[in-house]
């Protein structure tokens, strides 16, 4: 990036030159958001090359704690100068992991891409009332960009497994829909957890009744740079318009 004029525009440089670009938007297209969405953007790969993301707070660029949650990846133009990166590679937990099409496999278990379930395969009680998806109502300042990552990252490390148990592994939302989800929600006076647990009641109540494919399409992820871990049984991997979960073989 020519002339790089902030500390998060340097990091979006190093991010690049180090190889964990995959996910981020061209130059330009980073250059449009305000800081606290480049933040965001960033938080992601450097996390996986073990950089610290600058706090966004007015003016103040300070390094803040790295937190081990998915981050969006990027917009969802594609980058015509990607192609000529280096192919990055995985950092972190998954360093010594290796996707193998529709598995990740680690030293420490095998993680297979989940699909769709029926629900004779589903364990007892999972589509009941008593279910519920129990996110928390955010309290916090929605100025403050760093409370906002860190509920919406707890948020999402709830989410992904409870879609899981439903056995719609397949019909999950990427973290940046579910961030992009978040604000429009609160801009428009609405409590996101509360829409989200509508939500997931009407995907029960659809589930009862509606039959779902195993698949919508065979699309897989390129490579493990677009992946993450959410717990110790589940990785998930987006490109931001599509979303991959991969569910270890003995959950």
């Amino acid at each position: 990036m020519q002339a790089a004029g902030s500390d998060l525009e340097r990091l979006y440089c190093q991010v690049i030159e180090e190889g964990g670009g995959a996910g981020l938007p061209s130059p330009t297209d980073f250059r449009r958001n305000d800081p606290s969405v480049q933040a965001l953007l960033l938080r992601r790969p450097a996390q996986r090359l073990g950089l610290e993301v600058p706090e966004v707070s007015g003016t103040s660029t300070q390094p803040q704690q790295q937190q081990a949650a998915p981050e969006p990846a990027s917009s969802e133009r594609n980058d015509p100068d990607r192609d000529s990166q280096p192919e990055p590679q995985p950092r972190g937990r998954l360093a010594d992991c290796r996707l193998e099409n529709q598995r990740i496999t680690c030293p420490h278990g095998r993680f297979d891409l989940a699909a769709n379930l029926p629900n004779s395969q589903l364990k007892e009680g999972v589509l009941a009332p008593e279910n519920r998806l129990g996110l928390s109502s955010f309290q916090g300042n929605r100025n403050n960009e760093e409370t906002v990552r860190q509920y919406l990252s707890d948020a999402y490390d709830q989410y992904i497994p409870k879609m899981v148990d439903l056995g719609l592994g397949a019909n999950t939302m990427s973290f940046t829909a579910f961030h992009n989800a978040f604000h429009t929600l609160e801009d428009a006076g609405v409590d996101f957890a509360r829409r989200m647990e509508q939500t997931f009641t009407l995907l029960k109540q659809d589930k009862k009744t509606l039959g779902v494919k195993a698949r919508y399409h065979d699309e897989l992820p390129r490579d493990l740079s677009l992946c993450t871990v959410i717990n110790a049984d589940i990785i998930v991997c987006d490109n931001v318009g599509t979303n991959w979960v991969f569910v270890s073989a003995i959950r």
